[in-house]
């Protein structure tokens, strides 16, 4: 009957390699997702407003709900 030997486990020095690796993970992960939300949220929120705001009149809105009745101090 032949009984192998375990391998003696890896304690020296163990946090830090694990923690190499989980920082650069952490790391890929929050540029991936800062990636994202920059590109697929903040990018096209700001077109949106910059399309709406490139031909908007305040007074042609200010008339408009002035003759709806929103205004009550504003005949």
């Amino acid at each position: 009957m032949a009984s192998g030997t375990l391998a003696k486990p890896q304690m020296r020095g163990l946090l830090a390699k694990r923690l190499r690796f989980h920082i650069v993970g952490a790391f890929t992960v929050a540029l991936g997702v800062a990636a994202l939300y920059k590109f697929g949220v903040a990018e096209p929120r700001k077109k949106a407003y910059a399309d709406f705001y490139r031909n908007y009149d305040s007074m042609k809105d200010f008339e408009e709900m002035r003759r709806a009745g929103i205004f009550q101090s504003v005949k």
